[in-house]
């Protein structure tokens, strides 16, 4: 049986057909993903535009895309998902465009510190094998320089118990060092 592919050769549509199976050709425009966006109206393209920009296969608006803001700002709640009439599964089309993104340079500047927090996060979880606030907390201010935002909330997370000094760690941490070797290699 032949498969007759419908994307352009190249295209950011064509490669999420391939890679991660999410057609969005199927997409007609109802806008109800846009709708239900918690974050819609922070974006620069709400989910809709994207997936319309994705259609177009132009070089153009592909590079559009990958240097959005909105695909930084799109939180993965699935709202749109659930919402939508043909199934379209928009937030692994965002996580798979912040990758291409973040792998091409082409980080929009006002999501630098997204980035930022992302690799803290990440980081607290590949030393202890869970997050520790703390650990993330300390990474993230240190690598944005922004030491004294929220400062005053600490006294009271720490009263409720909620922000730990000491990251509580997993008994069998070489396990997440090879989570984390094999998706760095992949």
């Amino acid at each position: 049986m032949s498969h007759f592919n419908i994307y352009a050769h190249g295209s950011l549509a064509e490669q999420i057909s391939d890679e991660i199976h999410v057609p969005s050709a199927k997409c007609y425009q109802c806008g109800k993903c846009s709708a239900g966006c918690p974050v819609a109206t922070e974006m620069d393209y709400p989910p809709s535009v994207i997936m319309r920009l994705l259609q177009t296969q132009s070089t153009a608006n592909d590079e559009k895309v990958l240097r959005s803001y909105s695909i930084w700002m799109c939180v993965t709640c699935e709202m749109c998902y659930g919402r939508c009439p043909m199934e379209i599964d928009i937030p692994k089309v965002m996580d798979m465009m912040r990758e291409k993104s973040l792998k091409a340079g082409k980080v929009h500047p006002k999501a630098k510190n997204i980035v930022k927090f992302h690799k803290a996060f990440l980081g607290s979880v590949k030393s202890s094998g869970r997050l520790s606030e703390f650990g993330l907390i300390l990474n993230y201010k240190m690598a944005t320089f922004n030491m004294t935002q929220d400062v005053g909330l600490a006294p009271k997370m720490i009263s409720r118990g909620k922000l730990h000094f000491i990251p509580e760690k997993i008994k069998d941490r070489a396990n997440i060092s090879r989570i984390f070797k094999k998706t760095i290699n992949k």
